[in-house]
């Protein structure tokens, strides 16, 4: 129990560690297209999340994968970039490109799992049995990010019902920010 408290903690604090606001930004541009109503939309996604980042740390776990570091610290803020100009971009389409969201989540929860593979393959290598503390992990990741998630979209309650402003405008202008907070994330961090 004490394993699963200190795992489970370990995968809540990956998320909400303001050091780490990358996971936040990706959370951001990828729900602030919903609402409470899209509630099961929303859970698909945060768990497509979920589903790609905890498999990339299970395939580093057992030296199946490994990539350069620099390489994906270039690619995380890559996805959220991408996320947010997507968002842009498709802002007055119709939802049927959700399933293309549902395959960008998975595709980027692979790339955000990597960047922290190598620091959960340390924690987990003298381990025979890798799965136990890879599900514990994951379960935190993803009570993180619903909590996340639930708290943009109260914030997206508010702004869209409350102050009455359209929803085209702030999806506009919360991608806009995001990507403007990025940009200089991906030069800093480019690896050629």
């Amino acid at each position: 129990m004490e394993d699963f408290q200190w795992y489970f903690k370990l995968g809540l604090d990956h998320v909400l560690d303001w050091k780490a606001y990358d996971h936040v930004l990706f959370l951001m541009v990828l729900t602030i297209l919903y609402g409470f109503k899209d509630w099961k939309k929303v859970l698909g996604l945060v768990t497509f999340f979920t589903l790609g980042h905890t498999l990339t740390l299970a395939l580093s776990a057992y030296n199946l994968l490994y990539i350069e570091m620099d390489l994906i610290e270039f690619l995380i803020p890559l996805t959220i970039l991408f996320t947010a100009l997507f968002n842009i971009i498709f802002v007055n389409k119709s939802s049927n490109y959700l399933n293309i969201s549902f395959l960008l989540a998975f595709l980027f929860g692979l790339i955000h799992g990597l960047g922290f593979s190598s620091y959960f393959k340390i924690l987990v290598d003298d381990f025979e049995n890798k799965l136990f503390p890879l599900i514990e992990f994951a379960i935190g990741i993803e009570i993180a990010q619903i909590i996340v998630t639930v708290f943009i979209l109260i914030i997206n309650y508010l702004i869209l019902n409350i102050l009455k402003r359209q929803k085209r405008d702030w999806i506009i202008v919360v991608s806009s920010i995001v990507a403007g907070i990025v940009i200089p994330m991906l030069i800093e961090r480019k690896f050629w």
